[in-house]
């Protein structure tokens, strides 16, 4: 749309150059931008990114479509601003291995004021009434969904995935997040009890004031929006600090709240690193509760922090997850999920399955299937379509993954392809791009087989009955996911409920219904998130009880 007319030029909040015009009505005016007001026969629009053409100005539905900034902001009590410090964080491009922006290294007195903002912010929010908290939360969720090709560039530059998994899966499942639990606390309820002839009982669900939530660097905005949306909902304000390695789609999601009006100091967005930041978060006694995704020793220590303070804890913490598969099952269904549930995102999702048994008459098939499909991943430029796998998160989680490639050698191991870095061209020399490892030979208890490597590595090991492939899932300190491949769904029925994990897949991998509750056991957690355990986690039960006259 080209517009003349007079033209008003404003900062909003940092968040990008904003422009107010004032245009005769026309026919042919039928689609708005951005926020608008009718008077008489003038329509007034404030929209993002103006772009003069020839003394016209192009009006873009979105400022998301602008080139990100290089000094990212926190977002605190509706505003984008620097640290209190002013200092900042490199932040890289895996692709690359080059600084491309900085975000700010925040510490314990911006914590303290995006605390004060959501506890000034807390009493409004959480009464302004359901319709109002599902109308805001569906405008954001439509504006990622609008923006979803900015989204999808920023986090593919931020985290090394191809763009095309980040269109894929990581945005549509961010916007769907806040769909989801938009639409969800129109329907959640509560219980009662009736005490015959005496009185009734029934349960209040409140929210419990200000939260922390605090995601990680492999899924970043599909994880925090996972955390963020039903904390909103169900009329908490909220302190968030996403992962310092992968902030930019938490800072375009600050600029969506900012356009969607979400009210001053409901949502505040600190960047910075965990022991600092994170830390603070952890430690504010305003702080009622934490959502935490991220490794299991740092779990332990937000555990040791939060414990003795009584606040309520979610934690998703690592894993190490089984898969189990039988001579029966769908051999090509199987082989093409394995093969994705294995280096999906370089393995890094949580979910991925790391250690695979396979029954010993078709182990040898299933193996060199495997290496033959391994060898095959297109390991390559992140934006390219043709990509499988971009880049690891970091070089230091490149040295991480290599490391326990070496050190299943040294344990007996056979590497039988993969684990090498690969060198790419041109901008991209310095990238931190490695292929697929599969390695057999292991034995179950060696550190190869029992730590999280959170990397493009499997191994891969044979069994000879049901008890055999119990013994090698359980055998481990975590306890998130596994996956199961049969057609004998008695089998697969046992497997299942002796199986120790959070969840079990059969005959599928991540496969997701946003309803059921998410989380594991052992060393993987503690809580549940998703659906009504995720507004159980974020509200506070209270029994009232009504005696009869």
């Amino acid at each position: 749309m080209f517009v003349r007319g007079t033209i008003y030029i404003r900062e909003l909040q940092d968040c990008g150059p904003v422009i107010t015009v004032c245009y005769t009505l026309r026919p042919d005016h039928r689609k708005s931008f951005g926020s608008e007001k009718k008077l008489g026969n003038f329509l007034f629009i404030e929209v993002g990114i103006p772009v003069f053409v020839r003394g016209a100005v192009y009006l873009s539905q979105s400022s998301q479509h602008m080139p990100p900034d290089k000094y990212l902001k926190n977002y605190i009590n509706g505003a984008l601003i620097p640290s209190i410090s002013g200092e900042y964080l490199d932040n890289i491009n895996p692709s690359t291995g080059q600084v491309y922006s900085h975000i700010p290294d925040s510490g314990s007195e911006d914590i303290d004021r995006a605390v004060e903002a959501a506890w000034q912010a807390f009493p409004a929010w959480s009464s302004a009434g359901l319709s109002r908290r599902s109308r805001i939360l569906a405008r954001i969720a439509d504006i990622i969904e609008q923006d979803q090709e900015a989204f999808a560039l920023a986090e593919s530059r931020d985290n090394g995935k191809p763009v095309s998994m980040a269109r894929a899966v990581d945005i549509p499942r961010a916007h769907q997040n806040f769909r989801f639990f938009a639409t969800g606390l129109m329907h959640f309820a509560s219980e009662s009890h009736h005490m015959e002839g005496q009185a009734i009982n029934y349960t209040l669900r409140q929210p419990i004031g200000v939260v922390g939530c605090i995601s990680p660097w492999n899924l970043p905005l599909y994880l925090f929006t996972w955390k963020i949306a039903p904390a909103l909902a169900a009329g908490n304000c909220v302190v968030a600090k996403p992962s310092e390695i992968t902030p930019m789609t938490a800072f375009l999601l600050s600029r969506a709240c900012i356009r969607a009006g979400l009210p001053e100091g409901v949502l505040n967005i600190v960047h910075g690193l965990g022991p600092k930041a994170g830390q603070a978060i952890i430690e504010h006694p305003r702080v009622k509760a934490i959502s935490f995704t991220g490794g299991t020793s740092t779990g332990r220590q937000i555990a040791a922090t939060a414990a003795p303070m009584f606040k309520k804890l979610s934690l998703e913490l690592g894993g190490k997850n089984p898969v189990i598969i039988f001579d029966d099952c769908d051999f090509d269904d199987m082989m093409s999920t394995t093969l994705r549930s294995s280096f999906s995102n370089n393995g890094q999702i949580c979910l991925c399955g790391s250690r695979i048994y396979v029954h010993r008459p078709i182990y040898e098939k299933f193996r060199d299937e495997l290496v033959k499909r391994t060898q095959f991943i297109k390991v390559g430029d992140p934006l390219a379509e043709v990509t499988d796998l971009g880049a690891v998160v970091s070089e230091n989680h490149l040295k991480k993954i290599q490391s326990y490639i070496n050190l299943a050698e040294v344990e007996g191991g056979t590497v039988l392809c993969g684990g090498e870095q690969v060198s790419l061209k041109g901008d991209l020399s310095g990238g931190f791009f490695m292929r697929p490892a599969v390695i057999e030979g292991l034995s179950i208890s060696c550190r190869t087989n029992q730590e999280e490597i959170f990397g493009p590595v499997v191994t891969i090991t044979p069994f000879d009955s049901e008890e055999e492939a119990l013994f090698l899932a359980n055998e481990t300190p975590y306890g998130l996911a596994a996956t199961i491949w049969t057609k004998n769904i008695n089998r697969a029925h046992r497997m299942a409920e002796h199986i120790q994990a959070g969840i079990v897949w059969i005959n599928c991998w991540l496969l997701r219904d946003l309803r059921t509750p998410f989380g594991g056991i052992k060393q993987s957690g503690v809580g549940r998130e998703g659906g009504w355990e995720a507004f159980r986690f974020f509200t506070e039960a209270k029994n009232v009880c009504v005696k009869y006259a």
